[in-house]
């Protein structure tokens, strides 16, 4: 029993961060019709603005992390302002030509700039584990699963209850008609794109200090994005959420019941039977992002 909480306790921490580069990676796929292929590279840029911020310009390291997830929204903007917005209306080959190529160019970019070797960010919590009776878990892993809880209800209110939220799921639903109704989509697709970067860098730069950071550390994530994307179903908020922490309890489960070998394995055996028999995801949602 004490070795089944242990592998429940790692689930919570690994699910939550599956969770927000589900839900990033959702927003865009359903708002704006986009295949984004540099998902992984903007959770390793995450990773590397933590690293950044808290190695190189020796800050502390809680301001590291919400200057990760804005370095994440500027890059986002950036890559739709330059990149997509001129595609606008091109057909999605041509579009997931190009992002192809931007993940290509971006980690080629990192690889140049940092070069190969893994790197370590410091934390200020102690090694000795925090023990409850036959579970012990990290105060680093706690705090992820807390920092990602709340960035995870933040994302969910601001989806449905701003006015920002509303004009995302009425793009969503039909943008010509949104767009009649006074909604600047242009914004909206902006908007969308910076908010999903946002989300898979702070994903980054939560699990980079607690393994390592190198540049090909997002290629597995971004496969596990759409992973939880077609679990979730898609353009919905709480399906990615749900469908993140199942991933990471098939991951856990296999790892610790089968052999550590097959932790991604467990994971993607799930994908292919829902693939199978309910291609629309565990929780479809088709009307709506929310």
């Amino acid at each position: 029993m004490g070795e089944f909480l242990q592998h429940l306790i790692n689930t919570l921490v690994l699910g939550g961060t599956y969770a927000l580069l589900g839900i990033g990676l959702t927003l865009i796929f359903g708002i704006m019709n986009v295949v984004n292929f540099t998902h992984g590279i903007l959770y390793t840029f995450g990773a590397y603005v933590m690293f950044i911020v808290v190695q190189k310009f020796e800050l502390n390291f809680f301001v590291a992390l919400p200057l990760a997830i804005a370095s994440g929204w500027a890059l986002g903007a950036l890559v739709e302002l330059t990149l997509l917005r001129p595609l606008r209306g091109s057909d999605i080959d041509t579009t997931m030509l190009v992002m192809i190529g931007a993940w290509i160019a971006m980690q080629s970019a990192t690889l140049w700039v940092w070069g190969g070797v893994a790197k370590s960010v410091p934390t200020p919590f102690p090694d000795a584990p925090l023990e409850i009776g036959p579970v012990s878990v990290s105060w680093l892993r706690l705090f992820v699963l807390i920092a990602a809880g709340a960035l995870i209800v933040l994302t969910y209110v601001l989806i449905n209850r701003t006015r920002l939220g509303s004009a995302m799921r009425a793009t969503f639903q039909d943008q010509d008609t949104a767009a009649l109704m006074g909604v600047n989509v242009n914004l909206i697709y902006t908007s969308t794109f910076a908010m999903g970067s946002s989300l898979a860098a702070a994903a980054g730069a939560l699990l980079g200090p607690v393994y390592v950071v190198y540049p090909a550390m997002g290629d597995l994530a971004a496969v596990k994005a759409f992973a939880i994307v077609i679990l979730g179903g898609l353009g919905n908020i709480t399906g990615a959420v749900i469908g993140g922490f199942i991933l990471a309890l098939a991951e856990e489960l296999g790892a610790g019941y089968i052999s550590s070998g097959y932790r991604d394995a467990m994971g993607f055996l799930i994908i292919i039977a829902v693939l199978i028999f309910r291609p629309t995801g565990l929780f479809p949602r088709a009307e709506r992002v929310g």
